[in-house]
C-alpha cells in the first residue's frame, strides 16, 4: 500500500496534474505519516534528476540572457556567499554548533544547499550524523522557502526579474529555487535559474580551498551539469535558426525538465521525515534559521532599495 502511495505521488508530479509547491507538500506528507520504502534509491534518483532536469531547462533559455544574468549575478553572489559563510560561522560558534557541522549549514545555506554539503562532506571528514544533521536542516528550510516566497514576492509585488535574483541569492536548493521561479513566471525561472547555478559553481573553489587548508585528498566533485546547460543553451539559441524544425523539439525538453524538478521536488519531500526532524537538533536548526532569515532579509531589501538588480 505504502508503496503504491509513492508512485502515484510520482506519477502525479510527472503528469503536472500538481504544481511544484504542492509535489513538495505531497513528499512531506507522506515522509511524515509513513517509512519510506525506497530512501536510498529516492535519494540517489533525486539527485541525478534534479541535474538531467536542469539541463533540460537549459533548452528552454536564450543565450544573451544567460550571459547577461549570469554576469551580473557572479557578483552579487561572491558577496553573498562570503557574506553568509562569515555570519554562519559566527551564529554556530555563538550557539555552540560543532565546528564541521558548522560549516557543512553555513556552505549549504551560502552556496547550493544539499549540493554543497555532499561536495564539502568528504572533504571534511563528516561522519553519517553530521552529515543527516546538515542535510536536514538545509532541506527543511528549502522546503520552507519554496512554499512562502512566491506569497512574499507577491505580497510585495515584486517583478518577475526581483523576485527571480531573490530566490537564487536567498533559496538553498537548485530544485526549490527553480520551482518558487515557475511558479512565479517564466521570466523569474530563467533569472532565479541562471543566477543559481553561477552560484552553485563557487561549491568547486570552496571545496578546493577547505581542501587545501585540511590537507585532505578526498575527491572533490564537479557540477558538470552547469556546463551541460550552457551548452544546451547555446544550442536552443543558434540551432532553431538554421533548422526550425528543432524548435518544438527543444520546448518539448524545457517542459520535460519542468516535470522532472515536480519530481525531485515530491522525493526531496518524502526524504523528510520524523525522525530527521529528530536527528537535527535544537542549535544547528536555530544556525541555520537564523542564517537563512538574515540572508534572505539583507537580499530581499537590497533588491527591494535597488542596490542589486540586473
Amino acid at each position: 500500500m505504502v508503496k503504491n502511495i509513492f508512485f502515484i505521488g510520482i506519477i502525479l508530479a510527472a503528469s503536472g496534474v500538481v504544481g511544484p509547491p504542492f509535489s513538495l507538500a505531497l513528499g512531506l506528507a507522506f515522509g511524515l505519516t509513513v517509512k519510506h520504502p525506497y530512501h536510498f534509491e529516492s535519494q540517489q534518483l533525486s539527485r541525478f534528476l534534479l541535474q538531467a532536469a536542469v539541463v533540460c531547462l537549459g533548452f528552454g533559455m536564450n543565450l544573451g540572457e544567460v550571459a547577461h544574468a549570469g554576469r551580473a549575478g557572479f557578483t552579487y553572489t561572491a558577496i553573498s556567499i562570503t557574506f553568509a559563510l562569515s555570519l554562519g560561522l559566527l551564529l554556530g560558534r555563538l550557539l555552540g554548533v560543532e565546528k564541521t557541522q558548522s560549516l557543512l549549514i553555513s556552505a549549504g545555506t551560502a552556496i547550493c544547499g544539499g549540493s554543497a554539503v555532499a561536495a564539502l562532506g568528504p572533504v571534511l571528514d563528516a561522519n553519517e550524523e553530521e552529515m543527516a544533521v546538515s542535510l536536514g536542516t538545509v532541506f527543511v528550510l528549502n522546503s520552507v522557502a519554496l512554499l512562502l516566497f512566491p506569497l512574499i514576492g507577491w505580497s510585495l509585488h515584486m517583478s518577475q526579474t526581483q523576485f527571480g535574483l531573490w530566490a537564487a541569492l536567498a533559496i538553498h536548493d537548485t530544485s526549490s529555487v527553480v520551482g518558487a521561479g515557475a511558479k512565479y513566471g517564466p521570466v523569474a525561472l530563467a533569472v532565479g535559474t541562471t543566477v543559481k547555478l553561477a552560484r552553485a559553481l563557487w561549491i568547486v573553489p570552496l571545496a578546493v580551498a577547505t581542501a587545501g587548508l585540511r590537507k585532505s585528498r578526498a575527491r572533490i566533485q564537479l557540477p558538470w551539469f552547469i556546463f551541460l546547460f550552457c551548452v544546451a543553451a547555446v544550442v536552443a539559441t543558434y540551432l532553431p535558426q538554421h533548422l526550425p524544425s528543432t524548435a518544438a523539439a527543444f520546448q518539448d525538453l524545457n517542459r520535460l525538465g519542468r516535470s522532472g524538478l515536480t519530481v525531485v521536488l515530491f522525493l526531496i519531500g518524502t526524504g523528510i521525515s520524523r525522525s530527521t526532524l529528530r536527528q537535527v537538533g535544537l542549535r544547528p536548526m536555530l544556525q541555520g534559521i537564523a542564517l537563512w532569515v538574515v540572508v534572505a532579509s539583507a537580499s530581499l531589501w537590497a533588491i527591494h532599495a535597488g542596490w542589486i538588480a540586473l
